[in-house]
C-alpha cells in the first residue's frame, strides 16, 4: 500500500473518529445515573485513564505488526483466526457500521434544527416501521462519504484533516466562551452535593433526582451507577483504534501509529473533560440531566450564546458528525479488505480499485450501514456496543502481556510505557465495567454475547467452504 498518511493525518483520524455526537448528548444520561457534578467528572476521568492506557498498550502491538487491519490483525496474529474473525464479524455487523448509522442519524437530527421541514410526517410508515426524511439524509451522507473515499485516499484525508481541525477549534471556542460569557455560574451548586449520588427513577413525579438505590456490592452502592454512566462516556471515547486499520498507508507506522493514538486520545479526553466543566458551569444538574431531547450541549449553548445558541450548536454537531462519519468510513473498509485477503470476508473486497483504495469493501460497509439506518434498529444495536468494544479492547490489551510471556525476545520497536502497570490498569477497569454491566444492565450485555456467538457457525461455514 502507498504510504500517504503522515503523523498529522493519523492524529486527525484518531481525534476525528472519536469526536462524533456522543460528547454533545451522553452527559444527560450520565447525570441521571449519578446526580452529582463530582461523579460526572470522576466518570469522565476514569474513562480518560482507561482510554489512554489502552492506546499506550496498543502502541506496542502496532509497532510489532505495522500493517493494515490493525486490531483485527493483532488479535489474529496473537490468538488465531477465529478470535480475529469474531472481532471482524462484530465490527462489520454492528460496531463500525452501527456507529456510522447512528452518527449519520445524529447529523440528520441536528440538521433538522436548521431545516424544520425534515421533521415532517414520515415518507412511509407500516406499523412500527417508518422511513423519515432524517433517515434519507443520513443515508445520503453515508453514500456521499463512501463515494468520496472510493475516489482515492487523498480525498478522504483532506476531508478528515479539515473537519477534525474545525471541530477541535469549535470545541475550544465553546470551552472558552463558556467560561467568559456565562453570567450565573451553576458550578458551586452542582458541586454542593459532593460524593452523594442521586438517580432518576423515571416516575411520574416529574424531572427530579432522588437519592440513589443502586444495589450495594461490598458496601459500595455506586458501582452500578458508575457502570451505567460509563456506557455513555465509553461510547463517546471509542473508535480511536481506527488509525490502526490504516497502518499499511501511514508513513513509518512503527512510530507514527502509537504517537497518533496517544496524542489523539489524550487531547480528546482533555477536551471532553473541559466541555463537561462548561456544562456544570452553565447548567444546574437538572438542566443537564433533563435537557431537551438529551442534548445538554444545546442547553448550555443557549445559556452561553443566547437565542443563537441552538443554531451554533447545530452547526457544530453537523461539522463534528460529518468528520466522524468520514473517519469511520475511511478506516473500517481496510479491516474488511484485510479479512478478505485472509479468506474470511467476501473475496471481491480484497481488491483495490483504480484509485488504489478498497472500493468494494467501502461500498459493502456503506450499504450495510445504510440498511441499519433505514431499519431504525441501529439504536438497539448500539446499546451493546460499549460492552462489545471493551471486551475486544481487553482481549487486545491482554495480547500485549501474552506476547511478552510467549515471545519475550521478539523485537519491539516501541514498548508499552510503565509495563505491566498500564495494561493491568486497563484490564482492571475494563473487567469491572463489564462485570457491573452484566449485574446491573444485562440488557446491554447479552445481545452482544449472542451476536458474537452467531459468528462462530459463520466462521465454521466459511472454513468448511474453503476446505471443500
Amino acid at each position: 500500500m502507498n504510504k500517504k498518511l503522515k503523523l498529522w493525518d493519523a492524529t486527525m483520524l484518531v481525534m476525528g473518529s472519536m469526536i462524533g455526537s456522543g460528547i454533545f448528548i451522553v452527559s444527560s444520561d450520565m447525570m441521571r445515573n449519578l446526580g452529582s457534578g463530582y461523579w460526572l467528572i470522576a466518570v469522565w476521568m476514569i474513562t480518560g485513564i482507561m482510554t489512554i492506557a489502552a492506546a499506550i498498550s496498543y502502541g506496542e502491538l502496532s509497532a510489532m505488526f505495522p500493517k493494515a487491519g490493525g486490531q483485527y490483525t493483532y488479535i489474529t496474529e496473537i490468538f488465531g483466526k477465529m478470535p480475529g474473525f469474531l472481532y471482524g464479524w462484530g465490527l462489520f455487523t454492528v460496531i463500525q457500521t452501527g456507529t456510522i448509522a447512528a452518527v449519520a442519524m445524529a447529523f440528520g437530527k441536528f440538521t433538522a434544527y436548521l431545516v424544520p421541514a425534515l421533521n415532517s410526517q414520515p415518507i412511509f410508515q407500516s406499523g412500527g416501521f417508518k422511513i423519515t426524511w432524517i433517515q434519507i439524509l443520513a443515508i445520503g451522507i453515508i453514500l456521499l462519504l463512501t463515494y468520496i473515499n472510493s475516489r482515492g485516499l487523498k480525498n478522504g484525508k483532506i476531508l478528515q484533516d479539515v473537519f477534525t481541525s474545525s471541530k477541535i477549534i469549535a470545541l475550544l471556542g465553546i470551552i472558552i466562551f463558556g467560561v467568559i460569557l456565562v453570567k450565573n455560574s451553576q458550578w458551586a451548586e452542582n458541586m454542593s452535593f459532593g460524593w452523594n449520588a442521586f438517580q432518576d427513577f423515571g416516575t411520574d413525579t416529574g424531572n427530579t433526582l432522588e437519592p440513589t438505590t443502586w444495589k450495594s456490592i461490598g458496601g459500595i452502592t455506586l458501582l452500578g451507577g458508575i457502570a451505567a454512566a460509563m456506557v455513555g462516556s465509553v461510547f463517546s471515547s471509542v473508535a480511536w483504534e481506527n488509525v490502526t486499520f490504516m497502518s499499511g498507508e501511514i508513513e513509518n507506522p512503527k512510530k507514527n501509529v502509537v504517537k497518533a493514538m496517544v496524542l489523539g486520545t489524550s487531547v480528546v479526553m482533555v477536551l471532553y473533560l473541559f466541555v463537561n466543566f462548561v456544562y456544570l458551569h452553565a447548567l444546574d444538574r437538572n438542566g443537564i440531566a433533563f435537557a431537551d431531547n438529551n442534548r445538554p450541549a444545546v442547553a448550555a449553548s443557549e445559556v452561553i450564546f443566547g437565542s443563537t445558541g441552538t443554531v451554533i450548536m447545530a452547526l457544530l454537531v453537523m461539522v463534528s458528525t460529518f468528520g466522524c462519519i468520514n473517519g469511520l468510513v475511511l478506516a473500517g473498509a481496510r479491516v474488511f479488505q484485510t479479512m478478505a485477503k485472509d479468506g474470511l470476508f467476501f473475496k471481491s473486497a480484497a481488491e483495490n480499485n483504480q484509485n488504489e483504495v478498497p472500493g468494494k469493501s467501502l461500498w459493502m460497509q456503506g450499504s450495510w450501514a445504510c440498511l441499519l439506518a433505514l431499519s431504525g434498529q441501529y439504536g438497539d444495536l448500539l446499546d451493546m456496543i460499549s460492552f462489545i468494544i471493551v471486551l475486544f479492547y481487553m482481549v487486545t490489551v491482554f495480547g500485549v502481556i501474552w506476547m511478552r510471556i510467549k515471545q519475550p525476545n521478539t523485537d519491539r520497536p516501541y514498548k508499552t510505557w510503565l509495563y505491566p502497570i498500564t495494561p493491568i490498569i486497563y484490564l482492571l477497569i475494563g473487567s469491572a465495567f463489564c462485570v457491573l454491566l452484566i449485574i446491573f444492565k444485562p440488557q446491554y450485555t447479552w445481545p452482544g454475547f449472542i451476536l458474537i456467538l452467531i459468528g462462530v457457525p459463520v466462521y465454521w461455514f466459511i472454513n468448511r467452504r474453503k476446505s471443500n
